[in-house]
């Protein structure tokens, strides 16, 4: 089963004065990464929420929500499973070096990408 929103991905004009932003709001430096150029993962002081991952746009992309990963425990039975119920652009489950993460990516209708990130 989809499981809570482990995190919202966020295309900023300037990645670095959101992030700022962002702790302005309460919210903490998880860890900086080098994907996407750049990238922050920040999450709330309480631990109580999901993480904002923030990366500057590039190229043709237009500062805005790019995506949002639901957590789950059992990435390839999800993933099974939302290909026998036909859902578009299914890619993963593949592993992200950068974040140590496993996740798989899908477009929902609209064409508006989720993604189910490993919950372990």
């Amino acid at each position: 089963m989809i499981g809570e929103i482990d995190h919202i991905e966020i295309e900023a004009s300037d990645a670095t004065e959101m992030a700022d932003f962002l702790k302005k709001l309460g919210y903490e430096e998880l860890r900086r990464t080098e994907h996407h150029g750049e990238s922050f993962e920040l999450e709330p002081a309480d631990g109580d929420g999901p993480i904002f991952e923030i990366h500057t746009v590039e190229g043709e992309e237009v500062p805005g929500i790019n995506h949002i990963a639901f957590a789950v425990e059992d990435i390839e039975g999800i993933t099974e499973d939302l290909e026998e119920k036909d859902v578009d652009s299914i890619v993963g489950p593949y592993d992200v070096e950068a974040t140590g993460r496993r996740i798989t990516n899908f477009r929902d209708p609209d064409g508006r990408r989720f993604q189910i990130v490993d919950d372990e």
